[in-house]
Order: C-alpha cells, then sequence, then structure tokens
C-alpha cells in the first residue's frame, strides 16, 4: 500500500473513530447523567462533523450507505439531549420539557418538507436542452436557490444548529426558555427556506417546461442554420478528447456548433464562441435530423456514438484524438462512420493492415490542424539547460505493460535526466494516468516528489515577469469565466454564459498567447516544471522542448510536426529491433530501456547535432504520419469538410426526390383481401439476400 494512500485511510478512520467516540460519550452522559461529559461530548461530535464536510467529504457516501447520513446523525445527536434533560433533576421532566421535544420534531418535519421542495425545484430547473453561448433568455432563466437550501446535509446542520445550541444551553443551566430560542430559530430559519423554495414553484417563477424548451431549441436551429458540428460523449477526464478540436472547428467559419450529450461536459468544454448544446435524451438528440446540419466529427468513440449515427441525413466523420501504433488508432469501430480522417498516409496504411473493415475510399488524409502553429526545430539548444519534455501515456484498457513507461522506467527516467546538471525537465502526465492501474498512479506520484527534491536543490530567483504574467492570467480568467458565483446550477450557468461578445475569441487567443509567453519567461532559470493544469498546454510544452521522451502514443506523432529529437521508453518486452518493427512511429526515435542507461548518449545527441543521426528518418517520418506541410493541415481539413458536407446535401437532395413509397417506413397492419379479390403480390426488393 502506498503511503499517500494509507494517510487517506488512517485519516477516514480517524475521522470515524472520532465520531464513534462522541456519539457513544453523548449516550454515556445522558443516561448517567453527567451534564460536563454531554456538553463536551456533543461539542466534540459538531467538531467531527464539521471536519468530515471540511476535509472527509468521501466518508459521507459511507455513512450513507451504512444507513448513517447526516440525518440519522443529527436526530441522535439531539435525542440524546433530550434523554439527558429528562434524566437531569429529581422530579419528572417530560411535561417541563414536552413543548421543546415538540418543537424539536417540528424542525425535522421542516427538514423533510423542504428537502421535498427542493427536489421538485431540482427537477424544474432540469432542462431537456442545456446551452453555452446561445441567448436562452427566452426560457425564463433566472439564478440558482442558494446552495444551502439545495444540500440537505448542510442545511440540517446550518439550520440545526440554534436548535442543539439551545439544549445545550438548556442541559447546562436547566432554563427551558434556552431551548425554546433555540428552537425557534431553527423553526424561523426552516420556514423561511421553505417558502423561498416555494415561490420558485409559481408558475411565473419557474423556467420554460419541456415542451416550450424543445419548441424554443427548434426555432434556434432553424434561425441558426448550423453546417458542421462537433459530436462529443464521455467521462469527466476525456474533455481533452474534444478541446483539441475547438479551434480548428472554429477556424472553419460557417455556422459550427457543438454536440455534447452529458450534461457535466457543458462546462468541461474550454473557452470557444462556437454555441454548444448538450442534448442528453436519444429523443432530444434526433430533432437534429430535421436541422442544416450536414457534417458531424467525432474525436472518439463512445456508446453513445451508435445513437447519433441513426440519423439519416447527417455524415459522420471520425478525426480521433490522436492518432499512433495502439490498436486504439485502428478500431474496428471506425467502419460505422461514412468517413475516417486522418493524419497522412501511415493510417491509411495502418487501417489496411488491420483489416477491421475501414475500406480505403472512406479514408481522407487531412493533417493535424492543431499543429499548424507548433514551431519548427531552430537547432541544438542555445542557452545553458537543455529542456526535455517527458509526456508518458497512460496504463490503457488492456494491461498491456508496454503501454504506459511511467510503472516500469517513470522514475529510472527522471533520475537519470535530474541527474544532468545541464536539464531542465517538463514532466506532464497523461490526465488518465492512474484510473485503471494504481502502481501507475504511484509511480507518478513519485516521480513528482523526485522533481519536486530536485527544485529544492536548485534554488534560483523568479524573474521579474510573475506580474506580467498574473495580469494575462486574470484577463483570461475575465474573458473565459462568465458564471461568478460558485453555487451556479445549469440553468443559471446558461444565463450568465449567452451569446458571447463579438471579438471575445479573438480577445481570448491573444490573452492565452500573453500568458504562454509570461508563464515560461516567469520560470527561474532552469526550474523543473510538473504540468498538470490546462496551461500551458501539449504544444506549448513542445514549443520550449528540445527533447521530447514518451511511449508509443499519439504525442510522438504530434512531436514530429517540430522536427526535434524525440526518445520512445521500451517496456514492452519485446528485442530493440522487433519494438521498432511492430511501432513504425518509433523508426526515428531513440529507443530507451527501462533502465535509462541510454538517457547520457541521448542528451550528448541532442546537444552536438553532428551526433543525430535520426534527422533525416524524422523528416521522412513526418511526411509518412502527418502528411504534407502544404497546403497547410487546416485548409485540407476544411476542404474535407465541404467535400463531405456536399455529399450529405446530394443525399438530401435525393431523398426528397424519392416518392413515400418508395422508402422504407413502419410496419403496417395486413388487412385482410375483399372478399373475391386476390391479395396483392409485392414483388421482391433489389438488394441483398440474406
Amino acid at each position: 500500500m502506498t503511503r499517500p494512500r494509507h494517510r487517506r485511510i488512517t485519516a477516514k478512520l480517524l475521522v470515524l473513530a472520532a465520531l464513534a467516540a462522541a456519539f457513544t460519550a453523548q449516550a454515556v452522559g445522558a443516561l448517567l447523567p453527567n451534564v460536563p461529559l454531554l456538553l463536551a461530548a456533543t461539542a466534540a461530535s459538531l467538531a467531527a462533523e464539521g471536519a468530515v464536510y471540511r476535509w472527509q467529504r468521501g466518508m459521507l457516501s459511507l455513512l450513507t450507505k451504512s444507513h448513517a447520513d447526516v440525518t440519522v446523525r443529527h436526530v441522535l445527536r439531539d435525542l440524546l439531549l433530550v434523554v439527558g434533560l429528562l434524566r437531569l433533576g429529581e422530579q419528572p421532566r417530560e411535561t417541563v420539557y414536552a413543548p421543546l421535544v415538540a418543537g424539536l420534531l417540528a424542525c425535522y418535519v421542516l427538514h423533510c418538507a423542504i428537502q421535498a421542495v427542493s427536489v421538485l425545484v431540482r427537477r424544474s430547473r432540469t432542462l431537456p436542452v442545456v446551452t453555452r453561448n446561445i441567448d436562452a433568455a427566452a426560457l425564463r432563466l433566472s439564478p440558482a436557490p442558494p446552495v444551502l437550501l439545495r444540500r440537505p446535509g448542510h442545511r440540517l446542520l446550518v439550520f440545526g444548529l440554534p436548535a442543539t445550541g439551545g439544549l445545550l444551553a438548556t442541559v447546562a443551566t436547566d432554563a427551558p426558555l434556552c431551548g425554546a430560542a433555540g428552537l425557534a430559530v431553527s423553526l424561523l430559519c426552516s420556514v423561511a427556506g421553505l417558502g423561498a423554495l416555494l415561490l420558485r414553484l409559481l408558475p411565473g417563477r419557474r423556467p420554460a417546461g419541456e415542451r416550450e424548451v424543445l419548441d424554443w431549441f427548434d426555432a434556434w436551429l432553424a434561425e441558426y442554420r448550423p453546417t458542421v458540428g462537433l459530436y462529443f460523449s464521455g467521462s469527466r477526464d476525456s474533455a481533452y478528447q474534444a478541446n483539441m478540436w475547438l479551434e480548428p472547428l472554429a477556424r472553419l467559419g460557417g455556422r459550427p456548433v457543438v454536440v455534447l450529450r452529458e450534461r457535466f461536459m457543458v462546462q468541461k468544454i474550454a473557452a470557444t464562441d462556437v454555441p454548444v448544446v448538450c442534448l442528453p435524451k436519444v429523443s432530444t438528440l434526433m430533432r437534429l435530423e430535421h436541422s442544416t446540419l450536414q457534417v458531424l466529427i467525432h474525436p472518439s468513440n463512445s456508446g453513445k456514438t451508435s445513437q447519433v449515427l441513426r440519423i439519416p441525413t447527417i455524415k459522420h466523420a471520425f478525426v480521433n484524438h490522436g492518432e499512433s501504433d495502439k490498436l486504439s488508432s485502428c478500431n474496428p469501430y471506425a467502419k460505422a462512420y461514412d468517413e475516417v480522417w486522418v493524419a497522412g498516409p501511415a493510417a491509411r496504411e495502418r487501417y489496411a493492415l488491420a483489416e477491421v473493415g475501414v475500406e480505403d475510399k472512406d479514408i481522407v488524409e487531412i493533417g493535424r490542424p492543431q499543429l499548424d502553429a507548433v514551431r519548427p526545430y531552430a537547432g541544438p539548444p542555445a542557452g545553458r539547460y537543455t529542456t526535455v519534455l517527458y509526456a508518458p501515456t497512460w496504463e490503457g484498457w488492456d494491461g498491456n505493460p508496454g503501454n504506459t513507461s511511467v510503472i516500469a522506467a517513470g522514475e529510472n527516467l527522471v533520475r537519470a535526466l535530474l541527474a544532468d546538471p545541464g536539464v531542465r525537465l517538463l514532466y506532464k502526465p497523461h490526465p488518465l494516468t492512474g484510473t485503471v492501474d494504481p502502481r501507475a498512479g504511484a509511480a507518478d506520484l513519485r516521480v513528482r516528489e523526485l522533481i519536486r527534491a530536485a527544485n529544492r536543490g536548485r534554488p534560483a530567483a523568479r524573474p521579474a515577469h510573475s506580474a506580467e504574467l498574473a495580469g494575462h492570467a486574470a484577463r483570461l480568467e475575465r474573458l473565459t469565466m462568465s458564471v461568478p458565483r460558485a453555487g451556479a446550477d445549469q440553468v443559471e450557468r446558461m444565463l450568465a454564459q449567452a451569446a458571447p461578445e463579438p471579438g471575445r475569441a479573438a480577445a481570448v487567443a491573444e490573452a492565452a498567447a500573453g500568458w504562454n509567453a509570461a508563464y515560461w519567461a516567469a520560470l527561474p532559470e532552469g526550474e523543473h516544471r510538473i504540468v498538470t493544469e490546462a496551461r500551458p498546454a501539449l504544444y506549448s510544452c513542445f514549443d520550449q522542448a528540445d527533447l521530447l521522451i514518451s511511449d508509443v502514443s499519439s504525442v510522438i506523432s504530434d512531436f514530429l510536426a517540430s522536427g526535434k529529437p524525440y526518445a520512445v521508453a521500451n517496456t514492452s518486452g519485446l528485442p530493440q529491433e522487433a519494438f521498432r518493427v511492430a511501432f513504425p512511429t518509433v523508426a526515428a526515435a531513440t529507443v530507451l530501456t527501462p533502465d535509462a542507461a541510454g538517457v547520457p548518449a541521448l542528451l550528448a545527441a541532442v546537444r552536438h547535432p553532428e551526433r543525430d543521426t535520426f534527422a533525416a528518418a524524422r523528416a521522412a517520418l513526418a511526411l509518412r504520419l502527418l502528411g504534407p506541410a502544404e497546403p497547410p493541415a487546416q485548409q485540407r481539413f476544411a476542404a474535407a469538410v465541404r467535400a463531405l458536407a456536399e455529399s450529405a446535401r446530394d443525399h438530401r437532395t435525393r431523398a426528397a426526390g424519392r416518392l413515400p413509397a418508395d422508402l422504407p417506413g413502419q410496419r403496417q397492419e395486413k388487412q385482410p383481401p375483399t372478399p373475391g379479390t386476390a391479395a396483392p403480390v409485392t414483388p421482391p426488393r433489389a438488394g441483398r439476400h440474406r
């Protein structure tokens, strides 16, 4: 068990033990009765509850599954206070404290009522279409209710705190008035919260209903008349696959749109001026069939992709989110699309060799539009340091040890690089590292600690560009973050993220370029970096690097656009020659063994180009993998979109010219023939026989 995981488990056990001990002590204090113990145990219980909500949110689901959710815990806490009150003193006290018990019960009744109304409000604010960059004010959008009214755990703790405090004061002073005052405050808060939620259910205060929203969406489609779109469905960690195609999509001109399927993905999509629509239900998605949308590009495969492929009026192209020698780059699913768009001839050959059903006539070479701005090789390192980018891929789904170098070689590679005083290391792990194999996540953490330790031994003054970096960051924040409130729900975000101001995209691009320049300038000379945030992007790291070390992945294919040297870690167990044959993208790379013994010679070849024996091979491989530099990939991408859109329009024209009887329709009930007439004979359909 790794140390960080051990610490997390220990912390959870300590919090759980603290809660259990506090409730046990509270029960003992109530039954004895012992006022100091009861007061201290109740206070400790409340403190432990706050610690759970502040630092151990993962414990909440565990407690709920154990039928010890926040309501049960709060009821038990207050019940023990009432038991303590009833056992204090010598005379019977039921009559004195009966009103307090009744008030306490009323608080819990109101809590349940607020929760029920909160669910109704949430449902009324769950629209069948979620948008970004679209003016949806006609749907009567409004700010979300306060977070406190939407989260039952927080609400019960906050609204119930005056009642609990009043009961504690009553236990300490034997004055029922204290408990009554606390209960009154809790009841007033609950009634006010319930009223605020009920107001939102009034007809004029609710957002538009489902029918109205769908009619509005149809009208928007008719007015905007989209022509090309990006379709994406995936997990929270996979948004980068769609984000890399946003800029090429926006540069197409025309009327592009982003079509999503998961509600959470709307906020995962990076800053863009392209309209974004999320259509969670299949029935809503099918409304695109009658729109002007002609082409959808798909950067990934998912279970929900098959649903949109059923729309016959739209042509579909698979563009992938990167190309490599892995099986995922020639997936049999690709034959479901009308066309498969690849970077260069190597991908065409890969599909032919794989024999997965993708016909050569359906493959279109478009290059990689994202790489048009990557700076080309400008010679060996000119400064004091050689910048090395180590960008390993993730472990994948199949458990193949050759997928990622992090587990078997990551620490050795990083140690070898850090041992050279002339190296500045940029470490950019894949976002999914450790999601399947915990060993990869643990190795990633160890690599990060090695880099932090190396930085501690290499102190350096920070340049004066930090203020400039902060200015660019603040400007980017203003341009891209249009929802100032952390507690905003989807409806409030739709209201805030309406149609962008003209020129915002250009302003964002300018601010991002300024941020990139200031970020690298603000780093102390020679400081190693762990890059895990959205900025700086991978291609920005390409521009800084003199050398890439990676695995068999799309990263090395993309890096070839720079013309700079690269190396690939061989953790597959194959001999080097067999490794090069199995993975053609390694043809122009230095192959490193898991022990990283070849790192010093690799660095020497980067610093002294006369020792670089792969320069010509890199140029030839770049042509095979990425296609020609002219015309630029963005132009080839746009030409492919135009050609497929024309094909879609031709298909619609042919379909519109057919008679309804010529088209397959819904199965009809067979009518019995009229007596004395023969049943009509249906001619056989031309086509394939089963």
